[in-house]
């Protein structure tokens, strides 16, 4: 039963880090669009990429379990906390970097039910600032690069489980 959950951890991890690391990928690319290009581009991502978003919360509680049958002091705990804390951190950064920029990306996209309520929770960071105008390459460096540390965060974790012994 412990190597099933393993092996469903670290597959869930990887299913989680796949979006991150895909983007982190695209954004040398993507750094040589146009305004109206790297706009027009944005919500193609929408609802592909949101619908892999499940397995970050799947992989945290998974690795959580994973974490709690471990005996403690271990190098295997100590390994599977550090992946844990990874996850979390990825996860932060998303809450915190990305989404408040995906508001942005996507007002004049009609979204409806689940999506709709999704990307207007806690969107307030990309909000027009009345003593600073919205620069739009402030907003895409920060959702690139959140995209960056995120793929970072997800491979430590991955490593450490996978150096699981």
């Amino acid at each position: 039963m412990f190597d099933a959950l393993r092996i469903l951890t670290l597959l869930l991890v990887v299913f989680a880090m796949t979006p991150a690391l895909a983007h982190a990928l695209e954004f040398p690319g993507k750094l040589r669009l146009s305004r109206d290009a790297y706009i027009a581009m944005q919500p193609i991502y929408y609802p592909g990429f949101t619908i892999a978003g499940v397995c970050e919360p799947l992989a945290i509680i998974s690795t959580a379990i994973l974490l709690f049958a471990t005996p403690s002091g271990t190098a295997d705990f100590w390994l599977t906390l550090v992946a844990l804390l990874g996850l979390v951190g990825m996860h932060a950064a998303y809450w915190i970097l990305t989404h408040p920029v995906n508001k942005f990306w996507l007002e004049d996209e009609r979204l409806g039910g689940f999506s709709a309520g999704f990307f207007s929770f806690a969107s307030a960071g990309a909000h027009q600032d009345e003593n600073r105008p919205m620069n739009w390459t402030d907003l895409r460096d920060r959702w690139e690069y959140s995209h960056v540390v995120r793929a970072g965060l997800s491979a430590v974790s991955l490593v450490a489980l996978a150096a699981f012994a």
